[in-house]
C-alpha cells in the first residue's frame, strides 16, 4: 500500500503537549499543530496566557505548568499520559560577559534551559516509551554552535540540549520515539524584546544572516509540524537549523563594481 503523500503532514488522531504555548514560538507551534489535526495541549507557567493561546482555535486546551517544579512536572506526565508529541520552548538568558556572571544567575539559567527540559525529556520521553512512540522536539539555538560575548551560560545550555536530544534518541529510539533540536536564529519574541528595540543591534543581527532580516514567531511553526508528522519519521538525533543562513554565512561583503 502506497503512502498518502497528501496527508504526510496531516496529525490526525495524535495529542500534542506545547510547553511554553503563552506566547512566541510555542504560541505559534500549538496554532499549527493544531491546524495540521492534532488534540493540542497549551502548557505554561502563565495560565491565563496558555487559555488565550488554546482560545484561538479549535482543538486546543490549556493546562498551568511549572517546569521548574519537578513534582510538577511528574503530575503533568500523570494527567497527560497519551501525549504522542512533546514541543517545549520555555528559556531564559543572562547576558553577560562571563567575569561579571554571579552563580545566581548562572543557576537560573541552568535550571530552565537545561535541568527542566532533562526532567521534561526523561520523564515524557519514558511514558511515550512504554506506549510505543512518539516525538519530542525541543528549541536549541544557533548559540549551541556559534557565541557572542555575553552567551557564555545560555549558549552552553542550548549546546547541552542538543546532547540531551541526542541521547533520548538512542536510548528511547528502539521504543519507536524519536527527539530533536530546532535551532532558531534571531527571533522577534520576548525573551529578545530588549535587544530589538536597540535600532544598531537589530540591524547587525539582521545583516548577519542570508536572508538579512530577523525571523517572526510563525516562521518555527513548519518545523514543528515537520518533526512531529510522519514526514519525519526516519529523522532522530537531528539539529535543524531554522536561521536565515546564520550559520551558513561567514560574514557579509558586497565588493564594489
Amino acid at each position: 500500500m502506497s503512502l498518502d503523500y497528501g496527508r504526510l503532514f496531516r496529525l490526525d488522531g495524535k495529542t500534542a503537549l506545547v510547553v511554553g504555548a503563552g506566547s512566541g514560538i510555542g504560541r505559534e507551534a500549538a496554532l499549527a499543530l493544531a491546524a495540521h489535526g492534532a488534540t493540542v495541549i497549551c502548557a505554561d507557567r502563565d495560565l491565563p496566557a496558555a487559555a488565550d493561546t488554546a482560545s484561538a482555535a479549535d482543538g486546543l486546551t490549556s493546562y498551568g505548568l511549572d517546569v521548574l517544579d519537578t513534582e510538577a512536572v511528574e503530575r503533568a506526565v500523570r494527567d497527560l499520559p497519551d501525549v504522542d508529541v512533546l514541543v517545549f520552548t520555555a528559556a531564559t538568558n543572562v547576558r553577560k560577559r562571563m567575569v561579571d556572571y554571579t552563580a545566581g544567575e548562572f543557576d537560573r539559567v541552568v535550571a530552565l534551559n537545561l535541568r527542566a527540559s532533562f526532567e521534561l525529556i526523561r520523564l515524557f520521553g519514558a511514558s511515550m516509551a512504554e506506549r510505543g512512540g512518539g516525538s519530542i522536539i525541543g528549541f536549541s539555538s544557533i548559540r549551541g554552535t556559534t557565541v557572542e560575548a555575553g552567551q557564555s551560560v545560555y549558549a552552553a545550555t542550548k549546546a547541552g540540549l542538543v546532547q540531551l536530544l541526542r541521547t533520548a534518541a538512542a536510548e528511547f529510539g528502539p521504543n519507536g520515539v524519536r527527539a530533536n533540536a530546532i535551532a532558531p536564529g534571531v527571533v522577534e519574541t520576548p525573551l529578545t524584546a530588549q535587544i530589538k528595540a536597540d535600532p544598531a543591534w537589530y540591524d547587525a543581527y539582521a545583516r548577519k544572516g542570508a536572508l538579512g532580516r530577523w525571523a517572526t514567531p510563525d516562521e518555527l511553526a513548519g518545523a514543528v509540524v515537520y518533526l512531529a508528522s510522519d514526514a519525519s519519521t526516519f529523522v532522530t538525533g537531528s539539529v535543524l537549523a531554522v536561521d536565515g543562513g546564520w550559520t551558513a554565512v561567514d560574514g557579509r561583503f558586497d565588493p564594489p563594481n
